[in-house]
């Protein structure tokens, strides 16, 4: 090893050094005044301020502290200290970061030292942390505090909803092995569009222009695709195609959906308290929609017995109905569906529950989110019976050609060349969609 590279890691390793004397000293002092601030002051009162004005508040504090003090503290480690204390005390502490980067889409916290980010559709590491395990429970506890959720050892996982509309899991040990965990799903503040999705390729220009008219003319339909897929967002996107002056009724297990609507009415489910009561299931909002006279119900997902309940309401007037089902293709959706429905004990046979399914949904729109990052619509279809059987029959779908090395996808829209029965719906509607957009290989 020459001198000067020697002479190079000789400095590195003092800045080092210098720098950790730094971030300890930094440490104290935000645990110091922290420690102030929640005996001298009612932090309470002050996480009730508007995001500005506590920001404020919690800065003049700490100065008026260090002041009296008489301590010496370069600026920049005061504006640290003060952050950190703002992040710590009424914030998220080193998620308040990630939250703030409206490019990251998901945050995935492993561990202390373990946190992983979702941003264009590919998962990355990132270089925050956690002090340790209790500073991450320590986080658990401010997001769900507000909401007068619990978690312990007797209820070690909860769901909960940050301001911003931000989904939250969290679980702890004893089923967490090796300590919390949280997941946090981002709430875009402005709503995607079809055009968005055009322009994200997710869909064609064609697929876009059918899925509006299908809303229009009030057909059920069924959004079906895996985890992360964008299902949820499609959802929101197709009910901003609703047309004004209807009655709009949505049922969500964590309230995600945003639609500028005027005659909306939002429910969401509750789990039971700590003694184990009140509890709130989709199938008993779904039920209790029944009496609110909606023109449509939107179920943001059906998972259980609740899925009954959804198939009569859209089999009794509710036209133009919507909602959302984990599956990976169309044939496994009904296979759920169907599964859901025996679950919830009625003495029904498979031919009536089939007959409700026939009668009940019109579309299935599947997604799913590919290696290179993308979500796509990979399939449009219409669900009919055929010599007694439930068929799912493509009207779009995507054809995937190639991948290449950079792990790009290369693929394409195309109609199928089968003319769906909803097309005389859309007629009856006075709706203009050109029949020749079903014709085989149509498409971008």
């Amino acid at each position: 090893m020459s001198w000067i590279e020697k002479a190079s890691r000789t400095a590195t390793i003092s800045m080092r050094a210098d720098w950790d004397v730094n971030r300890s000293q930094t440490d104290i002092w935000i645990r110091h005044y922290k420690t102030r601030l929640i005996k001298e002051t009612n932090l309470e009162n002050i996480t009730t301020l508007a995001p500005m004005e506590r920001k404020v508040t919690i800065e003049r504090l700490v100065k008026q502290m260090i002041e009296e003090e008489k301590v010496i503290i370069p600026n920049e480690q005061i504006d640290q200290i003060i952050q950190q204390i703002i992040n710590e005390s009424v914030g998220y502490g080193p998620l308040e970061v990630l939250l703030r980067d409206e490019s990251i889409t998901e945050i995935m916290v492993n561990g202390p030292n373990e946190i992983f980010i979702e941003r264009n559709g590919k998962l990355e590491n990132t270089d925050v942390h956690f002090k340790d395990n209790d500073h991450v429970r320590h986080i658990i506890d401010r997001i769900i505090a507000p909401l007068g959720r619990r978690i312990d050892e007797s209820s070690p996982m909860v769901d909960a909803r940050l301001q911003d509309g931000s989904r939250v899991n969290a679980v702890i040990p004893p089923i967490s092995i090796d300590g919390p965990s949280i997941s946090i799903r981002k709430f875009r503040k402005d709503p995607y569009s079809l055009d968005d999705l055009i322009n994200f390729e997710s869909l064609s220009d064609e697929m876009a222009s059918f899925l509006r008219m299908a809303v229009k003319a009030k057909t059920n339909i069924l959004v079906s695709g895996g985890t992360g897929s964008g299902k949820t967002t499609l959802l929101n996107v197709l009910s901003d195609s609703i047309p004004e002056g209807e009655r709009i009724v949505t049922i969500e297990d964590m309230a995600e959906l945003r639609f500028s609507y005027n005659n909306l009415i939002r429910l969401e489910a509750r789990p039971p308290n700590m003694e184990s009561k009140g509890e709130v299931t989709i199938r008993h909002l779904v039920k209790n929609a029944l009496r609110m006279r909606p023109d449509r119900i939107i179920v943001g997902e059906v998972r259980g017995s609740e899925a009954i309940d959804m198939l009569q309401a859209m089999n009794t007037g509710h036209e133009g109905s919507l909602t959302t089902v984990h599956a990976n293709t169309p044939k496994d959706a009904l296979g759920r569906l169907e599964a859901m429905v025996i679950m919830s004990g009625l003495p029904l046979t498979v031919d009536v529950i089939r007959g409700y399914f026939v009668g009940a949904l019109d579309l299935i729109v599947q997604t799913s989110r590919f290696t290179d990052g993308k979500r796509r619509i990979v399939n449009i279809s219409e669900l009919v019976e055929e010599k007694g059987d439930m068929v799912a029959k493509d009207i779009y779908r995507f054809n995937r050609k190639a991948t290449l090395s950079d792990g790009s996808i290369i693929g394409e829209f195309v109609a199928t060349g089968y003319i769906p029965k909803v097309y005389e719906r859309f007629l009856s509607f006075g709706i203009e969609f050109p029949r020749e957009r079903f014709e085989s290989g149509a498409g971008t």
